[in-house]
């Protein structure tokens, strides 16, 4: 599978680069791109993807692999998303595209049970496509154009990363998982730790977690800011492959011998306890017993950060011939169907209704806002990766991140509750060899694509066309916000905003509302002009959207100014032609204010010629900015975007 180099030993990153390297040279901080083998989409980001294909004019996905997911626009409230639903399905078979309906389930749990395959590059239009790396893949979240444009068979482009080695000894104690385990990492390293790293797992730790442990761990390295998570394909995963009746997608991939790391950190499972974030940040990171009493209204348990059967199944034996707390909503989200029908076959499921819990479908749900949001200024406990400000639903939340064992526990007792501390033994859960497997839902590429006609609802629009980078720009700072701003909270999913995901013009009056709710009214007014937001540190984390750069493009941003970036907001604000700049002092953050008007001038000749960005502040004086921008990345934006780019390449 890969090029053996004969000069080093190679790591499982370095190995799944090596062979899939297209371009550039594998030195960190050097632009590479890399051939993609396969692609995910779902319908949050993936109506937009669609949309992409058919204005590039795509006849059939060049990728071995592409499946199309429908997990986060579940709720039937009304016409748009049954709408947009029937829009993807005829897509895919217009475009060759595996398509999984909904109910089928959370897209990342289902792509590891059907598709996921060692040794393969994953991109996908979700930022938890990383959760793939658990089993020896490539796999990198991205924003929908990308996506779009490695399903035409083009490269994928990105910084070399440093790889971070992280060594696992000893086994997890009982009462702690591997939630506990990523948990612990975010406590080390914080939302922008594993930023420019590919973060790697090895160690003698490893053959006590499973491929599905390996999962949390890989689905939540995101949060750390990271490119990727990656651990070796070796007999944890052979046995997952075996166990979905797959075992001859099974090839074994680990690091050589003696392969060294950029970076290196260890953890002694052993040494583990309980872990928690605190609202509002997955890096709030304490142990459980800290915080331990405090009353909850909910315990959330499923999501594509712990989705794997025994995530189900310790509740349920926890619970069994007992009942929930009173004050206390105990939610249980399956996260595949073939998770909900073993469930049901082995009496699981009963266990845990018996209990008190409420079921709900196979989704995303109230991961992302779309139902289950709780009370106002009441602790909700959630297995689910991400607790930004009222991403749940609900403005007011107060959403921890924990392990299925402390939701239980908690939800047991009504308040916070390390598990170490019931009055029981700890119910250990060996997976079965074999189990019931569902594939029956999910539909291959259509045999006749030429007879598929791509179904629109009223609710899609066709996608907005943008002009390139002005060499001359006078434009208003409308915006400046601080550190660590989301994507959820640029553009905010949820049950009312994401049905209009394939309308920007719609979606896009509700873009940073969660900040300033007079954004979209003052931005339109410079819509013609162009504006300016600046922020802070690791500027855009969290999702893959796309909507959260096209909706402020479309609203006429045209510069972003920011001390760093999360890696994927920083391609998607390329892709769509708004130039992100870095402060060349990071003190002059401090000098901007909100409602100055910057002068750029000669923005294309200095771009190309490498020199630093300044602007002139009608306050007086002058800010000087960087950037990290490729030759390739340069001449999109000054085309306006990456969709015009490829127009011009294929009307060529």
């Amino acid at each position: 599978m890969t090029k053996q180099s004969k000069t080093q030993p190679r790591t499982v990153a370095q190995k799944l680069i090596e062979a899939h390297l297209v371009s550039g040279k594998m030195k960190p901080g050097e632009e590479i791109g890399l051939r993609i083998d396969q692609t995910l989409t779902q319908d949050a980001t993936g109506t937009l993807v669609m949309l992409e294909l058919e204005a590039m004019g795509l006849d059939q996905a060049k990728t071995e692999l592409s499946a199309q997911y429908v997990d986060h626009n579940l709720l039937q409230v009304d016409s748009r998303n049954p709408d947009d639903h029937l829009f993807l399905k005829s897509a895919c078979e217009k475009f060759g595209i595996w398509f999984s309906p909904p109910g089928s389930g959370v897209s990342h749990a289902v792509h590891m049970e059907r598709f996921g395959k060692p040794g393969k590059t994953l991109l996908g239009s979700d930022s938890h496509t990383c959760a793939a790396g658990s089993m020896g893949m490539l796999a990198m979240g991205a924003g929908g154009l990308a996506v779009a444009m490695a399903i035409c068979g083009e490269p994928f482009y990105l910084n070399m990363p440093k790889v971070m080695g992280v060594k696992l000894t000893g086994k997890l104690p009982d009462w702690v998982s591997a939630k506990d385990v990523v948990l612990e990492m975010l406590r080390r390293h914080d939302v922008k730790g594993g930023a420019g790293k590919i973060i790697e797992y090895y160690g003698p730790g490893l053959k006590h977690l499973s491929a599905m442990d390996r999962h949390v761990i890989a689905n939540m390295g995101q949060e750390m800011g990271h490119t990727a998570t990656v651990f070796p394909a070796d007999d944890a995963v052979r046995d997952f492959l075996k166990q979905q009746h797959r075992k001859d997608d099974f090839e074994r991939l680990e690091a050589d011998e003696g392969a060294t790391y950029d970076e290196h950190e260890e953890i002694d499972l052993s040494k583990l306890e309980p872990l928690i974030a605190l609202p509002s940040s997955p890096g709030k990171v304490v142990p459980v017993r800290e915080v331990a009493g405090e009353p909850i209204y909910q315990a959330y348990i499923g999501s594509s950060a712990n989705p794997g059967l025994r995530d189900f199944v310790v509740p349920a034996m926890m619970v069994k011939d007992r009942q929930v707390h009173e004050g206390v909503s105990f939610d249980i989200n399956p996260t595949s169907r073939q998770v909900l029908e073993n469930l049901s076959k082995s009496g699981y499921l009963m266990d845990l209704l018996s209990a008190g819990a409420r079921l709900h479908q196979t989704g995303c749900n109230g991961c992302i806002g779309m139902g289950q949001a709780p009370a106002t200024d009441q602790i909700s406990l959630r297995t689910v990766p991400r607790n930004f400000p009222g991403r749940s639903g609900t403005e007011e939340d107060k959403v921890c991140l924990c392990s299925p064992e402390t939701a239980t526990a908690s939800a047991l007792t009504g308040v916070i509750t390390d598990p170490r501390d019931l009055d029981m033994a700890y119910p250990a859960f060996n997976e079965r060899k074999t189990f019931y497997v569902e594939d029956r839902n999910i539909l291959p590429p259509a045999k006749h694509p030429e007879l598929s006609v791509v179904q629109k609802g009223p609710n899609i629009s066709t996608l907005p066309l943008f002009d390139g980078l002005p060499d001359e720009l006078t434009a208003p700072v409308l915006l400046k916000v601080g550190d660590n701003i989301s994507t959820d909270e640029i553009l905010p999913a949820g049950s009312k905003i994401l049905p209009f995901r394939s309308n920007i013009p719609a979606i896009s009056e509700f873009t940073y509302t969660r900040v300033d709710a007079s954004y979209p009214e003052r931005a339109k007014k410079y819509q013609e002009q162009g504006s300016v937001i600046v922020g802070g540190d690791n500027y855009g984390q969290g999702s893959s959207r796309e909507h959260a750069a096209l909706a402020p493009r479309y609203l006429g941003v045209r510069v972003v100014v920011a001390k760093s970036y999360s890696r994927i907001h920083w391609q998607n604000l390329c892709n769509f032609g708004i130039l992100p700049l870095r402060f060349a002092k990071a003190d002059d953050l401090d000098r901007i204010e909100q409602g100055d008007e910057l002068t750029f001038a000669d923005l294309a000749q200095t771009l190309v010629s490498g020199g630093k960005i300044t602007a002139k502040s009608n306050r007086g004086g002058a800010f000087e900015f960087t950037h990290d921008l490729s030759e390739r990345q340069i001449k999109m934006i000054l085309k306006g975007g990456l969709l015009n780019m490829m127009r011009e390449s294929l009307a060529a």
